[in-house]
């Protein structure tokens, strides 16, 4: 058993464990509020009873990682962020970091680590080429955040007396606008490409802002198209799982956690596995209505299916989903991936990665509703209102330097104040070219394919 004890502002966990002489020792962990120890309390009682109980006793940064993957990570880590930190602990922090002593760390040592981080080469990993041929300092800054949190547990667990990364000055990093499509290039690329399944995907990740795993993971179970809910317009898909493929070592070390279903070996034995898995926060699980269109396409794709089963007849490995190949086979994102960059190349289309297509509908959809972050927010799933705000602030700016623009023409610029009284604010006609203030322009300007535009995106629905 455990207890809790607070010692002045701080709460302390304290239980007993028999160390590798066999002798019998005390613990304390301390942590900053007294949820914190309840929790810890709770996890080590469970472990206690199930013969699991790990004592942290790390002392080296090697050593301390170790148990705060086995301790903290296993318990709070999803498959993907197990597989993404285990990957930068093996590559970029026990190779340098992995000998030195906990107590020996400070944040001289931590700011100079980082800094000689910019001049590691990036390691290939599940055979993906790497992005650049250095460590960037998105990685850097994601090596530090795992550390920070690894230190935060060390604290807790009374290895260290303060956390060396608490205070350490970063590699400055610069944030680069994602290229996408405007609404003239979709459409351009819509009517240009002739592969059905490129062409719903296109049409889904648009007007649902789905990530790729999300619409590749989508079954059938979870889309509603009845005839009356495309004539009412409450069609919609349910997004509560996501397709893709694990490391097989994850896959065991996490015990399946979270795991749906994980879809039999369709080749040789390989290293990693395809499966269905839950969303990697709660906010992801969420309903999206469908624009009537693309309702109307789902039914088709649905009708196709079926007829492959007749076709293949026993064959047909059915897994009930809306992306799968002709056999019933999950699709996986490199099939969207090649056929999408097949469109682009053929065509002469500006390139942009599959992902860039939940960027525009994001964006247009702010733009159409004006600004209306929260409702945006459902259907793209993230976590927090900020990481909407942050990314698409600028589209909520360009409203705003309209609005100055609107009050120097109504207001300033009259010469007769009295004019100003009951005055219509007239938009201000921007000139045209390739930005997303003259897009709106056009799209005023020419009604028909406004119309055109909301029924894909299924604004006004």
């Amino acid at each position: 058993m455990a207890s809790i004890v607070k010692r002045k502002n701080k709460f302390s966990v304290v239980y007993t464990y028999t160390d590798d002489k066999g002798d019998k020792r005390q613990k304390w962990e301390t942590f900053a509020t007294n949820a914190e120890a309840k929790r810890r309390k709770a996890e080590v009682e469970f472990q206690q009873e199930s013969g699991t109980l790990v004592i942290p006793e790390a002392k080296t940064v090697k050593e301390l990682l170790e148990d705060y993957t086995s301790i903290y990570g296993v318990n709070t880590w999803a498959m993907s962020t197990y597989e993404a930190r285990r990957s930068l602990i093996f590559n970029y922090i026990n190779p340098i970091l992995g000998d030195v002593k906990l107590s020996d760390l400070n944040t001289r040592m931590m700011e100079k680590y980082y800094q000689n981080l910019l001049k590691v080469k990036s390691r290939v990993v599940n055979n993906r080429k790497p992005n650049t041929e250095y460590l960037s300092c998105h990685t850097v800054r994601e090596v530090h955040k795992l550390l920070r949190s690894a230190f935060n547990q060390a604290v807790k667990w009374e290895l260290m007396t303060k956390n060396p990364c608490v205070n350490a000055t970063l590699p400055q990093e610069e944030h680069k606008a994602r290229d996408i499509w405007d609404v003239p290039t979709l459409f351009k690329a819509l009517e240009l490409c002739d592969d059905d399944i490129l062409r719903l995907a296109i049409n889904l990740a648009f007007s649902c802002s789905l990530r790729v795993g999300e619409m590749l993971g989508l079954t059938w179970d979870c889309v509603e198209i009845s005839d009356a809910s495309i004539t009412n317009g409450t069609a919609f898909i349910f997004v509560n799982k996501e397709l893709q493929r694990v490391n097989r070592d994850a896959l065991e070390k996490l015990n399946e956690k979270g795991i749906i279903l994980k879809f039999p070996a369709f080749f040789a034995r390989t290293n990693t596995a395809l499966v269905l898995k839950e969303p990697k926060t709660k906010t992801s699980t969420r309903k999206v209505f469908l624009p009537k269109t693309v309702a109307e396409m789902l039914k088709e794709r649905y009708q196709e299916i079926q007829e492959y089963k007749e076709l293949f007849g026993d064959e047909f490995q059915d897994f009930n989903l809306v992306f799968c190949n002709a056999n019933g086979r999950p699709m996986e994102s490199q099939i969207i991936t090649r056929a999408l960059q097949k469109l682009i190349k053929d065509n002469d289309l500006p390139p942009v990665v599959f992902h860039s297509l939940r960027h525009s509908s994001i964006t247009y959809k702010l733009k159409l509703n004006g600004g209306d972050i929260k409702s945006v927010q459902g259907d793209s799933g993230h976590a927090q209102v900020k990481m909407v705000t942050d990314v698409y602030s600028h589209i909520i700016d360009e409203d705003r330097r309209l609005n100055a623009q609107r009050f120097e023409e109504t207001f300033y610029q009259k010469k007769n104040p009295s004019e100003v009284n009951g005055a219509t604010v007239e938009p201000k006609k921007e000139p045209q070219g390739i930005t997303e203030e003259a897009m709106l322009n056009y799209m005023v300007q020419n009604p028909d394919f406004l119309q055109k535009f909301k029924v894909l995106l299924g604004v006004g629905n």
